[in-house]
């Protein structure tokens, strides 16, 4: 089923799982690419120059690399930190190199991403979920019963993963964000939209909150596929069951209809009160193995990729 049309929503390492997995199904695969990250090298860059954080476009980019060797060298080359101690320290060669094409293009990353993507021999595009940087506003639940302040109000994506406590919700800043046309294309031919895993609430969720992003997915006839995180994430979503990241997915879907939901199986202690959960909103649930052997907390991309392909009917 090489002509499966395939967008993948998220951002980071969790983003760069699902690709890993859907290529080996798909060459028509779309990643649409949170772009809040203010910290490291894509916040340094986006506070000095009026360009979108290049890190999780660059990492998606890679994931999508061709399998042949100079593309994988090529890959291996973006991916690069840069070493030293001076103002170029810690940057990954790709961030910048994008953030340059971006610059060269008046701005267009939709154009810079589609050249960076021909040079790496990408399996297939990657695109913005916005045109503008984002910021995430959070309301942390302090962990400490005592505290006077028992819910702050936190900017910035580092700042709410770095806050102990429990986020209670998630906001954009700016609220009503442009989207590319081409963004809203690719969801509207698609046959699959998968959403995570990933971040629950800074890379997951904020493609929810997006007013363009959310109408395209309530109108898209797409299989909407939902895949779990493994492991609860410190700073985020501490102490969640699976069918508590579901409860609080649903909580952000409006008209989106859910068709199925994958969880690793030995992640999942309550099966009976996760199976509610998804049935209570229509889909499907798929129990698989889709953590990798070492016993890291990560999707196997073979494993997932199977799991997948049993709910899209792929080989």
């Amino acid at each position: 089923m090489d002509d499966l049309r395939v967008v993948a929503l998220g951002g980071g390492h969790g983003l760069a799982a699902s690709l890993a997995a859907w290529r080996e199904l798909t060459g028509c695969l779309t990643a649409v690419v949170t772009v809040a990250d203010d910290g490291g090298s894509s916040g340094r860059i986006r506070r000095e120059m009026p360009v979108l954080p290049p890190g999780d476009l660059r990492m998606a980019l890679a994931a999508l690399a061709g399998d042949h060797a100079r593309t994988q060298e090529m890959a291996a080359l973006f991916q690069h930190r840069l070493g030293g101690t001076g103002a170029l320290a810690g940057h990954p060669v790709g961030n910048l190199v994008l953030t340059g094409l971006t610059e060269m293009y008046g701005g267009d990353t939709v154009r810079a991403l589609d050249v960076i993507g021909r040079l790496l021999g990408a399996r297939g595009t990657v695109l913005p979920m916005a045109d503008v940087p984002l910021d995430l506003v959070a309301t942390v639940a302090s962990v400490d019963p005592d505290d006077p302040e028992r819910f702050r109000r936190i900017r910035g994506q580092v700042a709410i993963a770095a806050t102990p406590g429990r986020v209670q919700d998630i906001q954009l800043s700016p609220p009503d964000p442009p989207v590319s046309d081409a963004v809203v294309a690719a969801i509207a031919a698609a046959d699959v939209v998968c959403l995570g895993p990933g971040s629950w609430y800074t890379s997951v969720l904020p493609h929810l909150l997006v007013p363009r992003l959310r109408d395209a997915l309530e109108a898209t006839r797409a299989k909407v596929i939902v895949v779990l995180n493994l492991e609860p994430q410190a700073g985020e979503t501490d102490g969640f069951s699976p069918e508590e990241h579901l409860n609080v997915l649903l909580g952000h879907l409006g008209g989106v209809s859910l068709h199925t939901v994958i969880a690793d199986a030995a992640a999942v202690v309550d099966r009976r009160g996760l199976l509610s959960a998804v049935q209570g909103c229509g889909a499907e649930l798929v129990l698989a193995h889709v953590a990798a052997s070492d016993g890291t907390p990560r999707h196997d991309p073979v494993r997932l990729a199977t799991a997948l392909a049993s709910v899209v009917g792929a080989r």
